[in-house]
């Protein structure tokens, strides 16, 4: 079976090896979805949870613990809750909210990817 060679619009598939267009999501022959391009700002852990999104509530609403339910980690969420009105949520969040920034996808997907 000869390979054919990818074109400039295209890419090959993460999983199969297939040729697919570039901007394919989900590879049409194995149906595995792609892993977003290195630096994006839209890219989702396995479990659809965004870095941005993460920082953007660490930094709004991070005093509540908005950043720490999304992520799925209630216990810490509520103890933010609980502690809102010492303003000692609200400093964390905004060192929180620093480090989702700096932070690489490869790290969040590894920390915060599987729960």
């Amino acid at each position: 079976m000869k390979q054919r060679s990818k074109e400039v619009d295209e890419k090959f598939c993460s999983d199969c090896g297939a040729v697919i267009k570039a901007k394919a999501e989900i590879c049409p022959k194995c149906g595995v979805r792609q892993s977003a391009p290195p630096g994006a700002l839209g890219s989702t852990a396995a479990n659809g949870k965004s870095r941005v999104a993460a920082a953007l509530f660490a930094f709004f609403l991070g005093s509540f613990g908005a950043h720490k339910f999304y992520l799925g980690q209630v216990g810490l969420g509520v103890l933010y809750l609980f502690f809102c009105w010492t303003f000692i949520p609200a400093l964390i969040s905004l060192i929180e909210f620093i480090l989702f920034l700096t932070m690489s996808d490869e790290a969040f997907n590894q920390k915060y990817g599987n729960t």
